[in-house]
């Protein structure tokens, strides 16, 4: 656990008397891809909103590459290299599909406001190379055919995926994944851990995954944390998880344990 590229040192949150997270410890190696698991009302959105400076954590440390991203606002804590899909999917929905990956590019361009505003040549060859690299986005989600059609108008699983490439497209280091495979059938859920192999290799991403999907869960990641009320009641392998205790009785006996 030396240097791990992120690090969750006793966080928790209150709001008014409700503590909704407490005492939360956790760690990210570069190149990882972990689970948050827990029953609803656990804590993970909250935690994942703690990390993406939506709240502040009320208590503990957070830190990224070395650095404290406690307080940070969002799109600072975005430009430190962390991207996020939500539960609910969060598209420009009257916005082409392309122009939602271009929107997160954006973050990454080389042109300047000012370029922008006059319009000089270097506005123009950064609007390009945005869109060529926007449409490569595309191409490995195979939404590229579907880069003019309005986003509200795709189906389902492909606005999912839409999702992931606009995270992707903000050039991040660490990508939060918020129940992804909510909504999907078997094969959507099997075509997304695909998915999400292929990316995280081909862009060296390290990965927090939030799933109750416990097939995809179980199926992809290398160590898996367990929130309870507020409250980490396990860390470890599949394995380990699916066979702790504490887990089961969370779930109630859940799929969690199959």
């Amino acid at each position: 656990m030396s240097n791990p590229l992120l690090k969750l040192e006793n966080i928790g949150i209150q709001f008014g008397g409700l503590k909704a997270v407490q005492n939360v410890n956790m760690y990210l190696n570069k190149g990882e891809l972990v689970g948050l698991i827990g029953p609803n009302g656990a804590g993970k959105t909250t935690t994942f909103n703690m990390l993406t400076g939506v709240y502040v954590p009320t208590e503990g440390e957070i830190t990224f590459n070395g650095q404290s991203i406690k307080g940070l606002k969002p799109y600072q804590v975005s430009h430190k290299g962390i991207s996020r899909t939500f539960q609910n999917i969060r598209l420009f929905k009257d916005l082409t599909v392309l122009d939602n990956v271009k929107i997160a590019n954006h973050q990454l361009a080389k042109h300047s406001i000012l370029s922008s505003i006059l319009r000089l040549p270097t506005h123009f060859k950064g609007e390009a190379t945005m869109e060529k690299e926007s449409i490569e986005f595309l191409k490995i989600f195979e939404l590229d055919v579907y880069k003019d059609e309005l986003a509200k108008n795709l189906p389902y699983g492909m606005q999912r995926r839409l999702e992931i490439a606009r995270a992707l497209a903000a050039g991040p280091k660490l990508l939060l994944l918020d129940e992804p495979a909510a909504g999907m059938n078997p094969q959507e859920t099997q075509e997304l851990m695909d998915l999400i192999a292929l990316i995280r290799k081909e862009f060296d991403l390290t990965i927090l995954l939030i799933e109750h999907d416990m097939s995809l869960v179980m199926g992809i990641c290398e160590r898996i944390y367990v929130l309870d009320h507020g409250q980490l009641i396990a860390e470890g392998t599949s394995e380990e998880i699916r066979n702790n205790p504490k887990v089961i009785e969370a779930y109630l006996g859940e799929e969690v344990v199959h």
